[in-house]
């Protein structure tokens, strides 16, 4: 029997995930905001073989939720039907697009956290964020094929983080465990790994260089000279 991935966001990121996910042979839920009758074409052309549903039909059929919409709208989410869920976290803080809000690029705290404590009873991993989605979609290979790329990750449960592992090298990446669901804010907007498209060895480089970054000194600043 397939596996089964839900993607909340119908957007570029979650259709290009969408794509990758049935590709590796995934069972594939998605949807967008309100009806689904509005995202049923596009699923159609870019997805074939995918379920158009509501956001509360996803999450009750799938076994991992990707959540693709912007993250301003993460409380937009019912965290009772994401209860016990794993969910991957691949939002991002866009200004232009969430507006000014300083809790959402708060130093102290990784956007992925807010988001845990928001979905207290769900599992939140961070994943697929850093890698543009026009990149995603090209840089796909084999396991062990030559030129692969890699994705970082970060979570704070075993089993979870294990799970997504296996997502990301199934979708054509190597997985890179970055910590912790805190260290999550070396992948967001403004850190080195942000757009990177590079191998698993210089990626680990990326990650272990944001403290050297701007973005990095402001953290280690805002948190007491710790990450």
């Amino acid at each position: 029997m397939k596996k089964t991935i839900g993607i909340l966001g119908a957007g570029k990121l979650g259709t290009v995930l969408g794509q990758l996910a049935l590709k590796a042979g995934y069972q594939v839920l998605i949807a967008g905001s309100g009806d689904p009758a509005k995202i049923a074409l596009t699923v159609e052309v870019l997805l074939p073989g995918a379920g158009a549903l509501s956001a509360a039909a996803v999450a009750a059929q799938a076994e991992l939720i990707v959540l693709a919409l912007p993250l301003g709208k993460y409380q937009t989410l019912d965290p009772k039907q994401l209860a016990n869920k794993l969910v991957v976290d691949a939002m991002n803080y866009w200004w232009e697009v969430d507006g000014k809000e300083t809790k959402l690029n708060d130093a102290r705290t990784s956007s992925s956290e807010l988001v845990q404590a928001y979905l207290k009873n769900s599992t939140v991993v961070k994943a697929f964020n850093h890698m543009g989605y026009h990149d995603l979609y090209d840089e796909t290979r084999p396991s062990g094929a030559k030129g692969r790329k890699a994705i970082a990750f970060v979570g704070n449960d075993k089993q979870g983080l294990g799970r997504v592992a296996v997502l990301i090298d199934a979708l054509g990446f190597d997985p890179y465990y970055a910590g912790e669901l805190k260290q999550g804010i070396r992948l967001e907007p403004g850190s080195p790994v942000f757009g990177a498209n590079v191998s698993l060895a210089e990626l680990k480089k990326l990650v272990a260089a944001f403290v050297e970054s701007p973005r990095g000194r402001e953290v280690l600043r805002a948190r007491g000279g710790e990450i």
